[in-house]
C-alpha cells in the first residue's frame, strides 16, 4: 500500500535554529542598529536594543507557534489518512470473510452429501451383514455348513 499526503511540513532543527537566528544580531557593536538604519555612525541606545530584542523575540514566538500549528495539522491529517487505511483494511477483510463463509458452506454441503451417502452405505453393508448372518444360521441348522468363526 502506498500513502502519499498531500502536505507533509517537515522541520529539521538546524533549519529552525537558522532561521530563528537574525542575521542582523552579531557580535558586531553597530549591529544594534536598524537594517533601514543608513547612518553608521549614530551609536545604539538601549531603548533601540530592547525594543530590537523585543522585536526578535517575538518573531521567534511567531515562528514557533506557525510551526506547532503545522506539526497539529500534520498529524490531524495523518490521524485521518491511517483512519481511512483502516476502514479500508476492514472493508477488504469483511470481504475476504463472505468469499471464505461462501467457500466454507460449498465445502460444507458437499461434506453433507459425503456424509449422507456413508451413511446409506454403511445402512446397506448392516442390511448385507444381516442377511449373511441369517443364510449362515440357516444353513448351520440344516448341517450342511459349519458355521465361521471369526
Amino acid at each position: 500500500m502506498d500513502f502519499f499526503f498531500e502536505e507533509t511540513p517537515i522541520s529539521h532543527s538546524n533549519q529552525n535554529k537558522e532561521r530563528d537566528e537574525d542575521p542582523g544580531m552579531v557580535e558586531d557593536p553597530q549591529a544594534c542598529l536598524s537594517r533601514d538604519d543608513t547612518d553608521e555612525t549614530s551609536s545604539c541606545s538601549p531603548n533601540d536594543i530592547s525594543r530590537r530584542v523585543q522585536e526578535l523575540v517575538e518573531k521567534i514566538h511567531d515562528r514557533r507557534t506557525s510551526d506547532q500549528k503545522e506539526i497539529e495539522s500534520f498529524q490531524q491529517s495523518l490521524v485521518e489518512k491511517v483512519t481511512e487505511v483502516c476502514q479500508q483494511m476492514k472493508q477488504d477483510l469483511y470481504t475476504v470473510y463472505e468469499e471464505n463463509s461462501s467457500d466454507m458452506h460449498v465445502k460444507l454441503m458437499e461434506l453433507t452429501n459425503v456424509l449422507e451417502m456413508c451413511t446409506k452405505l454403511h445402512r446397506e453393508l448392516l442390511e448385507a451383514s444381516q442377511v449373511l448372518a441369517s443364510l449362515q444360521d440357516g444353513l448351520a441348522v440344516s448341517g450342511t455348513a459349519e458355521p465361521v468363526t471369526g
